[in-house]
């Protein structure tokens, strides 16, 4: 197989909106591919590389050299490449690194380039992520969605399952279970309008009580004991252990050789969102100067074959015995709706699905709503008496940091809601400037000017406290502290929240 079977199947799913159609064109291929081909196709198909870091970034792909006029690449020669660029370090890597982009580029075509730009930066634009390709694999090779879900999930992902599913059916797929310092794929939840609705989708009636758990943002966290080993992975299934030392003093003490533990990390005597721990900086300080971490061990991930639902939630897991009290979250287990409200509306005991969010594990949460925004101009944070340079102070300096976001109208112009720099790490910061500049309108104003207006093409999810009226932007309304949650690279311009949907929001 070549890459350009790929890049041309990558152009039929971003070409459609249909799911089928996507799922289709996904599953053809890959019943096409080798045994060895498929866990490098999965992941290509997915619009991602297997290597978590390959040193190559938006600034090494700047400058690209003229396009081969056939195609030769394969999805395995691709592989080895990024593989060797990714273990280049020490002197003279960089130069070996750009010498390694400029030789894989110049064997791949014009539209190769683009698949492969995009595959590096992650901004493959095809509307395929992983629960559709697993969708794909399912329908490829026969199986199950279920089981396909359920494997992908306890096995950390999609390409690690994949040639079980093609070549080895459902049983091979069964015998994928929850391994012990292998970090499993998070189960997800659907969100619900109120705890009334959320109690009766978990399947919550009188005398058939669910497990309401109080919800606090923090990094969503696994870890896994085996004897004196201790791994703790992010929602990403990076590991972040030697980070967290304070998380794994309080699993150490834990009176057992073996657990796999789901829960948060939170900034001792801060319950708010830790969104800095999984940085650079491993300890923090609380208000009264003291460091450390809190972690809120939840309960272990799923075991199949599971107890019936009633019984589930007075199960010594459900509750969350594990763990020392201090650091358990509170919890109420009841079947009466006004009893959970009067707790706090939190998530009912989950059922687990792997691979995309259902309707069991549901969350109500007093959490602020979200907005998908196109972007208009971006601004550097200036240092005062320095308002024309492109510099910030701290972290932010000689990075494009505050967004001005915008609504939507109906003619597809955007009206300004406010602007935000909240919410960015360093990455986000590094590769919005990056992103921002090939946006720019004029090129000119990067250097020249510290806002720089830019084609609205790029949406990005906002949280907020709410909207207020305001005369000082035409729509009449303004976002409360506005944060940034992520870029949404699946959406385009055109699927961004309209100014009516803002105005909706202030008016109720």
């Amino acid at each position: 197989m070549l890459l350009a079977d790929l890049v041309e199947t990558s152009g039929v799913v971003a070409a459609t909106r249909s799911r089928k159609a996507k799922v289709a064109a996904i599953a053809e291929r890959l019943g096409q591919a080798d045994v060895t081909e498929l866990p490098v196709v999965t992941a290509y198909l997915g619009g991602t590389v297997l290597q978590r870091r390959t040193g190559v970034g938006w600034r090494g792909l700047s400058t690209l050299p003229d396009p081969a006029a056939e195609t030769s690449l394969t999805p395995l020669e691709v592989h080895d490449i990024l593989d060797r660029l990714a273990a280049l370090s020490g002197p003279g890597s960089q130069e070996s690194r750009a010498n390694g982009v400029r030789d894989l580029f110049g064997r791949a075509t014009a539209d190769e380039q683009r698949w492969l730009r995009g595959a590096l930066t992650g901004n493959v634009r095809q509307g395929a992520l992983d629960a559709l390709v697993q969708e794909a694999i399912a329908a490829a090779s026969g199986r199950k969605l279920t089981v396909v879900r359920r494997a992908a999930m306890l096995a950390g992902g999609t390409v690690p399952i994949v040639v079980a599913a093609m070549t080895g059916g459902e049983d091979a797929l069964a015998d994928v279970g929850l391994e012990v310092g292998r970090p499993v794929l998070p189960m997800l939840a659907s969100t619900a309008p109120d705890i009334t609705t959320a109690m009766a989708k978990a399947g919550g009636a009188p005398g058939t009580p669910v497990a309401v758990d109080t919800k606090l943002d923090g990094i969503r966290i696994q870890v896994h004991r085996h004897g004196d080993e201790i791994v703790i992975a992010t929602r990403s299934l990076d590991e972040i252990t030697a980070r967290l030392p304070e998380v794994v003093d309080v699993v150490r003490a834990l009176p057992t050789d073996d657990v796999v533990l789901d829960g948060e990390a939170l900034r001792t005597g801060r319950r708010r969102p830790a969104a800095a721990l999984p940085g650079d900086r491993v300890a923090h300080r609380d208000e009264g100067g003291r460091r450390g971490h809190a972690v809120l061990l939840r309960r272990p991930p799923p075991r199949w074959p599971r107890p019936p639902r009633r019984d589930r939630c007075r199960a010594p897991r459900c509750t969350r015995r594990a763990g020392p009290e201090e650091h358990r979250v509170p919890r109420l287990v009841t079947d009466d709706p006004v009893a959970a409200e009067a707790f706090r509306p939190g998530r009912p005991c989950p059922r687990p699905r792997g691979g995309r969010r259902e309707e069991p594990r549901d969350r109500v949460r007093r959490r602020p709503p979200r907005l998908r925004l196109g972007q208009g101009q971006a601004g550097a944070h200036p240092r005062p008496g320095r308002a024309r340079r492109r510099v910030g102070s701290g972290r932010r300096e000689g990075r494009l940091s505050n967004i001005h976001l915008g609504a939507r109208n109906p003619d597809g112009t955007f009206t300004m809601l406010g602007k935000t720099f909240k919410g960015m790490t360093d990455e986000m910061l590094a590769w919005q400037t990056e992103r921002f500049t090939e946006l720019a309108v004029d090129p000119a104003t990067i250097h020249d000017s510290y806002v720089v207006p830019l084609r609205p093409e790029q949406v990005v999810e906002i949280a907020f406290d709410g909207v207020q009226r305001s005369t000082r932007y035409e729509g009449g309304v303004a976002l409360r502290f506005a944060r940034v949650v992520r870029y949404r690279d699946d959406k385009s311009a055109d699927e961004a929240d309209t100014i009516e949907t803002v105005q909706a929001l202030a008016a109720g």
